[in-house]
């Protein structure tokens, strides 16, 4: 009988890109890995939780608040498994060889992001493997929670971004996004810089008047505190991932301002989509980006400099769009399909050809 692999996550109402993350691998895990091996999900929810998935545990459970609730819960979920990889660290620990992701580490560092799971550093240092989504992040990681070592598996781009028809403007009008557009995707956390941004934006609205800053993410109060009196800006709130592509197709350049990202997929996207960006020089943002982005200062001089030159279409615009469009295409999700195949593997030893 062939070994089992288990995919474990938790079920999320508001897919983020963790979600994104663990769908995309989950998918091609099969084909990557090959026939000798079985490949299960286990995507928990909490008992009240009208979500789909394949297991319930209660929230305590989770959170590890009774004493040996996680390993015993762990036991139960992953009955048959030979390998588990636990995309998420909040999932409870298996009893047999198990890889973890961990994205980052900004629950860590700021007090606004979720609770920084309790028993991360124990749990880490116990699996057998360890995948970061960057360099960056595999080296912070591996500091924070004394680790050896961390594997690096980069995220990929859908493939939609490549092709996707930019929004017309008939719908952009419908939904208040008239001419030129500057697009901000993402939430509002204070890693997300949008002080930064709105500092920015009346030197950026200054110098090319007709220009708008179009935000969308998850309602925040940060944002509209920031932007509510800003001109030119429309909050078009969280927007259907159907509608995105399109959307950031249409846009004349893609801000991603953010002090840390993991990973930064926004800007990837973007490359993808053959739109500019201008992008904080920090965190994982440069590692992806590359030389194809504007990489600059994240404050707000930085941020106006960089949306200006791209929006007034100043030198090395159209050669760094070239350059992003096929660096996107090196960041596919077969290609972090087959790295993870490589690590899982690695833990399921001879039993599977490699």
């Amino acid at each position: 009988m062939e070994p089992v692999l288990t995919l474990a996550s938790f079920a999320s109402a508001l897919p983020m890109g963790p979600q994104a993350y663990e769908e995309n691998v989950a998918r091609r895990a099969q084909a990557a890995v090959g026939d000798a091996v079985r490949v299960r999900r286990a995507l928990v929810r909490t008992l009240r939780s009208d979500l789909p998935g394949t297991a319930r545990l209660p929230g305590a459970v989770l959170r590890g608040t009774v004493p040996g609730s996680r390993r015993a819960a762990g036991r139960w979920l992953y009955r048959g498994a030979a390998v588990v990889h636990r995309m998420g660290l909040s999932m409870p620990p298996a009893p047999v060889p198990e890889v973890v992701t961990v994205h980052d580490t900004v629950a860590w560092r700021y007090p606004d992001e979720a609770a920084p799971e309790p028993y991360a550093a124990e749990e880490t240092r116990r699996a057998e493997a360890v995948i970061a989504v960057s360099q960056f992040s595999a080296d912070d990681i591996a500091e924070r929670f004394g680790l050896d070592r961390v594997h690096v598996v980069h995220n990929g781009v859908d493939a939609q971004y490549f092709d996707v028809a930019p929004a017309a403007p008939a719908d952009l009008a419908a939904a208040g996004v008239r001419g030129r557009y500057v697009l901000h995707a993402g939430g509002a956390t204070a890693r997300k810089n949008l002080e930064g941004l709105a500092d920015a934006w009346p030197s950026v609205r200054a110098a090319v008047p007709d220009v708008r800053l179009v935000m969308c993410g998850p309602p925040a109060a940060r944002r509209d505190r920031l932007f509510g009196a800003l001109d030119g800006v429309v909050r078009l709130g969280r927007v259907p991932d159907g509608v995105l592509p399109g959307l950031m197709a249409a846009a004349d350049a893609v801000v991603v301002p953010s002090l840390h990202e993991g990973f930064g997929l926004p800007a990837l996207e973007a490359m993808a989509c053959g739109v500019p960006v201008v992008a904080a020089d920090r965190a994982a943002l440069p590692e992806v980006c590359g030389g194809a982005a504007w990489l600059v200062e994240p404050d707000g001089p930085g941020l106006a400099d960089g949306l200006v030159h791209v929006l007034e279409g100043g030198a090395g615009v159209a050669d760094r769009v070239a350059a992003g469009r096929d660096r996107a295409a090196t960041f596919t999700w077969e290609a972090s399909a087959a790295g993870h195949a490589r690590v899982w593997r690695s833990l399921l030893g001879h039993a599977v050809p490699g």
